[in-house]
This record gives C-alpha cells, sequence and structure tokens, in this order.
C-alpha cells in the first residue's frame, strides 16, 4: 500500500507483470527467458501450472504434452514433470524459480526482507493443485499464508481503500483461459 491506495510492485525489468516463463538450467525467469523461447523452446518452460498437482497420465496433461515443445514424463508418484538437458524438474520447482524472482524484485523495491505471501491460482484449482501450489512458495522461501481464488483477489483489490459508507456488491468476472469465474465481494461498514 502507497499513499493508502494498493500499488504494483514493478519487476527488475520495470514492468507490472512477470512472465511466467524459465529456463531452469540457467535459471532465467520472466520477460528474458519469454524472449530465449524461439531459440530454446525446448529448455524454455511456460504453462507450468497447467502441469501442477496433476498426474502425468491425466487427461489434460496427456492433451498439453502434444503441442508443449519441451518433454513432460511421469516423475515420482506418476506425478507431471518436466525434463530440461537431462535434469528433471517438478512443476513446484518450476513456479518456485518464478515466485523467486518476484520475491526478489519486491524485497529490491521495498528494500526488506520478504518472508510471507498470499498466492492466487485460478478459481477452478483442486486441492491438489492448491497444495502444490503451497509447496512451490515453500520451496521459494516464502511463509504461503493463504491460497486464493483470482477472482477473489481481484474483488478484493478494487475494494482496497474504499471508504463508501454504503453496504455494496462487487461483481468480479474473470474471462481467463478457457474459464469464465465469477466472485462476489460484499462490503459494508460495521457499527
Amino acid at each position: 500500500m502507497e499513499g493508502g491506495q494498493p500499488k504494483v510492485i514493478p519487476s527488475s525489468e520495470g514492468e507490472n507483470t512477470t512472465p511466467s516463463v524459465v529456463d531452469p538450467i540457467k535459471r532465467v525467469v520472466g520477460r528474458v527467458a519469454k524472449r530465449q523461447a524461439v531459440v530454446n523452446p525446448k529448455t524454455t518452460i511456460f504453462s507450468v501450472k497447467r502441469l501442477i498437482g496433476h498426474k502425468f497420465t491425466d487427461k489434460t496433461v496427456q492433451e498439453d504434452t502434444k503441442w508443449l515443445p519441451y518433454t513432460v514424463k511421469a516423475g515420482q508418484h506418476e506425478m507431471a514433470v518436466v525434463e530440461v538437458e537431462g535434469k528433471t524438474f517438478t512443476p513446484q520447482e518450476i513456479s518456485a524459480q518464478i515466485l523467486q524472482k518476484i520475491k526478489a524484485d519486491a524485497e529490491s523495491y521495498l528494500g526488506e526482507k520478504v518472508t510471507d505471501a498470499v498466492i492466487t491460482v485460478p478459481a477452478y484449482f483442486d486441492d491438489a493443485q492448491r497444495q502444490a501450489t503451497k509447496q512451490a512458495g515453500e520451496i521459494a522461501g516464502l511463509d504461503v499464508k493463504r491460497i486464493i481464488n483470482e477472482p477473489t483477489a481481484a474483488a478484493l483489490a478494487y475494494g482496497l481503500g474504499k471508504e463508501e459508507k454504503k453496504d455494496q456488491k462487487i461483481v468480479v468476472y474473470d474471462f481467463g483461459g478457457g474459464t469464465f469465474d465469477i466472485s462476489i465481494i460484499e462490503m459494508g461498514q460495521t457499527d
């Protein structure tokens, strides 16, 4: 919060978003990794949240392996993992690299250590996907306080700093990649 308003902390590249793209061998994350994806598609990982918390044999994973340029295979307990240059990475480890970059960017901006986090996930994520996301946060060195739905986070962010006295309902529509989610938040004064 800055001046009573929520503020997006920019990345080290000066942008308000960080692409979820990773070269796990070179440990390159974000915009730089996205640029190299064209020349190194088999070593640049993207869309890993489509794999997180899923078994390799799951129908969605099998469909995704048809278009993903990198290698996805069965790992421990048949969970989907990514193989790059003979090294195996869980989706949690790839996600942790993204979270580590965001954590480092936040620490640089704030000038202090970041230890706690609330992580947002698509509303359709099941318990296994949410637990795997929490594990990614822990691998990144974060104490994950909560996992919340993305549309709920948007509704909360919109309501932050609103000082209207009347009761109101805020509706957030999330036209995500292949999903349509809605969150409703009720705001009002308590006496």
